[in-house]
């Protein structure tokens, strides 16, 4: 806690302000809730020692000034630099007011008042949190995965959260299931076997066209891949990165004498967006599920649902609400978000580093876009591997970009195939007249033809 700075979930008080706990109590709560810590600087230094009866006598004014009252938990915690108060927030799904009127809101380490028209959507957004554990008809215990609910039990341990309950009891504590064991919505999204059955519009649809235009390689209507991805989200989250860096082209540079491999797009952006559009597209919608559509010169991954409450195109950097609070909570106790309300300027950095152009992020009200650009413009692929493996597809665009590839290359941009496999492909390549083999033994390497 005090090695962490104040943020979107985390506020630092020197001492028991009521006005400036009311704040913070009506920001944390209108937001994705957090904690604030009495006693230490915006620096994250321990300040006066705040006794238990000062703490409890600030909340209860500060609750006064909150409309409605601000449900909160606290306690006094004992570290190396002395005593300190922890105030845990929930999110609130009810739209809290200070007494004068005002509706605040986090943005990083500060509080900020909401305008009328974000006032009027943060109303609007606060029931949809609601539908993530309403009761999904027809939907038993049964059709939960035990191995899905084991393998997320186990990567939440090893985030720190001990285990000190049963698994049905855990799941009812996370908003999986009621208390009868009944699968909610938020349950059946993230555990169940075949969540498509109960939420057709919960995959996905991979489409990757060979130019820049939605067109086959023949200008007409078509496509060079598509693929619909199903299953809990974790495992299509897991599903549609495996499609998408098949589908990348991969280079390579020498660093310090070492090869390095060079994505068409960052890895951590491609993964972020992903799991962004997963963790918060509107579950609500029918009709319509995740599209990923990469081209040429793009990769582009359209979400339902515009930005949820108070967010615009101008406050995504610095802000963060989720339409789907319980679902967000899930993928980062798995291990898929690693720091609640930072991946979006951290994917921006990330393109940045690498050479290329801000992703660019468009929102309508139903629809939320966002688009990573590459370096340079993908080659169009020759009309003859429409009759190859994925793997000998992606070997040939290795080889036009590299100029040749080895057997321990292929093996590379294969890791989970066989190297017997992996001959045979290249054996095939060059019984056809389109790869070259040169050199032999630990030399051999194949060209263009």
């Amino acid at each position: 806690m005090l090695k962490q700075k104040p943020g979107q979930r985390l506020a630092f008080l020197a001492e028991a302000d009521v006005e400036i706990l009311a704040e913070c109590l009506v920001a944390l709560a209108n937001g994705d809730g957090g904690l604030i810590v009495l006693g230490l600087n915006e620096n994250g230094r321990p300040t006066n020692e705040i006794w238990e009866e000062e703490a409890e006598g600030a909340l209860l004014e500060a609750a006064r000034l909150c409309r409605p009252p601000v449900p909160t938990r606290w306690q006094q915690v004992e570290t190396a630099q002395g005593m300190l108060i922890g105030i845990e927030v929930p999110r609130s799904t009810d739209l809290h007011t200070l007494e004068d009127g005002r509706v605040l809101v986090r943005s990083g380490p500060a509080n900020r008042p909401l305008t009328g028209d974000e006032v009027r959507n943060l109303a609007n957004s606060k029931n949809t949190a609601e539908f993530e554990t309403e009761l999904v008809p027809g939907a038993r215990y049964t059709d939960l995965d035990t191995a899905i609910v084991q393998d997320y039990l186990d990567r939440r341990e090893q985030r720190g959260q001990a285990r000190t309950l049963s698994t049905r009891e855990l799941l009812f504590e996370i908003g999986a299931t009621d208390r009868n064991g009944h699968p909610t919505t938020i349950g059946i999204l993230l555990f169940a076997r075949n969540p498509q059955m109960f939420f057709p519009q919960s995959g996905i649809v991979f489409v990757r066209f060979p130019g820049t235009e939605p067109r086959g390689e023949d200008g007409g209507i078509g496509y060079g891949r598509r693929d619909e991805i199903n299953g809990p989200a974790a495992r299509i989250i897991e599903r549609a990165w495996s499609i998408i860096f098949e589908e990348m082209r991969v280079g390579a540079t020498v660093n310090q004498l070492e090869r390095e491999e060079l994505l068409e797009y960052p890895r951590f952006a491609v993964r972020e967006a992903l799991v962004n559009a997963v963790a918060h597209r509107d579950y609500r919608i029918q009709g319509r599920r995740i599209e990923i559509r990469m081209y040429s010169d793009r990769l582009e991954i359209i979400s339902p649902g515009g930005l949820p409450g108070y967010m615009t195109l101008d406050n995504l950097v610095e802000e963060h609400f989720s339409r789907n609070p319980r679902l967000v909570n899930g993928l980062y106790q798995w291990g898929y978000i690693e720091e609640l309300g930072l991946g979006i300027d951290q994917m921006i950095e990330e393109m940045a580093q690498a050479g290329h152009k801000p992703p660019d992020f468009k929102a309508t009200p139903h629809i939320f876009t966002v688009t990573l650009h590459n370096k340079r413009q993908r080659q169009p692929t020759p009309k003859w591997t429409k009759s190859m493996n994925e793997r000998q597809t992606r070997a040939l665009t290795y080889v036009r970009e590299n100029g040749s590839i080895s057997n321990r290359e292929y093996q590379q941009l294969c890791p989970d195939v066989s190297a017997e496999t992996l001959r045979l492909d290249l054996v095939d390549l060059v019984d056809r007249g389109i790869l070259l083999k040169i050199g032999s033994k630990k030399g051999t390497h194949y060209i263009l033809k």
